[in-house]
C-alpha cells in the first residue's frame, strides 16, 4: 500500500497553517497566562500534532496490506489531534487554562472533551501501531527503528497521564485539577517557549521525549544508508542494525531518565548526582554498543580478520 493516509495529511496541513497563525499571534499579542505568553502552548501543539499526523500518515503508507481496522485508527488519530488543539487554541484565544481547568462548568467541559480525545487518541495509537509492527520494513534496520519508535512514543504518550488527577492542596473548588509540575505549582520559571519547569520536575519533558521517538528514530536508518556511501565501514547491513539497536536501546534509557527525574521532583536542568551518574551510564552503554557494531565480524583475539564469503569464494575459483 502506497497511498498516504489523507485524513491524517490534512491534520498535518492544518496545524501547519495554524502554527504559522499562532507563531504571528504570538509576536502581536503579549498577554501572558501562568508566566508564559497565551500563544506559546497552541503554537508548540500545532508543530507537534502537524509532525505527529505527518509521520503516522507515512507509517500508514509502509504497510503492504490495506488494513481497514488499521487506517481508521488513522483517522481517530486525526481527529483526536486536532480537536485537542482546536481546544487549545479556543481557550488561549480567551487567555484561559485548557488543560487541568475547572473553573467554570464550561471550563471543566473542554477540558472534559480533551480528556475524551487524549483517550481516543491513546487506544488509536496503539491500534495502528500494531498494524504497522504486523509488517516487516524495507530491511531489518528500518524495521527495528519503527518498532523502537513506535513503542516509546506509545509510552510517552502514556505517561502524559501522570498529570491527571488531583495534587496535594487541590480541590474541585479551586478550579485546577491536575498539573504537569512536581513538588512546586504550575506556572513556575521555565525554559523559554517551552515553559519546562526550571526548579522542579516537570512531567511534560518525558511526554515530549516519549512521543517523539516515532519522528526521529524512524530517520536514523535513512541518514545511515546515506552516510555509507561516504563511509564503507556503515555499509554492511549488520552495522546498521546494530546501531539502530543500539540508538533505539539509548532512546528508551533516556526517556526513562527523564521521567524518573521529573516524578522526583527534578528540573531537567538541575540534575542531582544519582541523575548525572545514570546518564553517564548510558552515554557507556551506547558507546560500547557503537562500537560493537562497527567491530569487524570474524575478528579473532590476535586481530586477524577471518576470509569474508566472497573471499572464500574466490579463492574456489581461482583454485578451479
Amino acid at each position: 500500500m502506497s497511498h498516504w493516509h489523507r485524513p491524517l495529511m490534512v491534520s498535518a496541513g492544518l496545524m501547519s497553517v495554524l502554527a504559522v497563525a499562532t507563531a504571528v499571534a504570538l509576536v502581536l499579542d503579549d498577554r501572558t497566562l501562568d508566566g508564559m505568553p497565551v500563544w506559546a502552548k497552541p503554537l508548540k501543539f500545532a508543530m507537534s500534532v502537524a509532525v505527529y499526523s505527518f509521520t503516522w500518515a507515512w507509517l500508514l503508507s509502509l504497510q503492504r496490506r490495506d488494513r481497514r481496522w488499521g487506517r481508521r485508527a488513522g483517522t481517530v488519530l486525526a481527529v483526536a489531534g486536532v480537536a485537542e488543539v482546536a481546544v487549545i487554541t479556543f481557550q488561549a484565544a480567551r487567555a484561559h487554562r485548557s488543560h487541568f481547568n475547572a473553573a467554570t462548568p464550561f471550563d471543566s467541559a473542554l477540558f472534559g472533551v480533551m480528556g475524551v480525545m487524549i483517550i481516543g487518541l491513546m487506544v488509536a495509537n496503539i491500534v495502528a501501531a500494531v498494524a504497522v509492527l504486523l509488517d516487516r520494513q524495507a530491511d531489518g534496520p528500518s524495521t527495528w527503528a519503527v518498532r523502537f519508535g513506535l513503542v516509546i512514543s506509545t509510552l510517552g504518550l502514556a505517561s502524559g497521564g501522570l498529570m491527571l488527577g488531583p495534587r496535594p492542596g487541590q480541590s474541585l473548588a479551586g478550579g485546577v485539577i491536575g498539573a504537569h509540575t512536581v513538588s512546586a505549582p504550575d506556572g513556575g520559571p521555565g525554559l523559554p517557549l517551552l515553559g519546562w519547569s526550571t526548579v522542579a520536575g516537570d512531567l511534560r519533558v518525558p511526554h515530549f521525549v516519549g512521543m517523539h521517538a516515532l519522528q526521529l528514530l524512524p530517520l536514523l536508518p535513512l541518514a545511515l544508508a546515506a552516510l555509507s556511501r561516504r563511509f564503507p565501514v556503515l555499509a554492511p547491513e549488520r552495522v546498521r542494525q546494530g546501531l539502530t539497536l543500539t540508538a533505539g536501546g539509548l532512546y528508551a534509557g533516556v526517556f526513562a531518565l527523564v521521567l524518573w527525574q521529573a516524578l522526583r521532583g527534578q528540573s531537567l536542568v538541575r540534575p542531582d548526582g544519582p541523575t548525572l551518574a545514570a546518564a553517564g551510564v548510558l552515554v557507556a552503554l551506547g558507546l560500547a554498543g557503537a562500537a560493537a557494531s562497527t567491530r569487524a565480524p570474524g575478528r579473532s583475539t590476535t586481530g586477524t580478520t577471518a576470509p569474508t564469503t566472497a573471499t572464500a569464494t574466490a579463492a574456489v575459483e581461482a583454485a578451479r
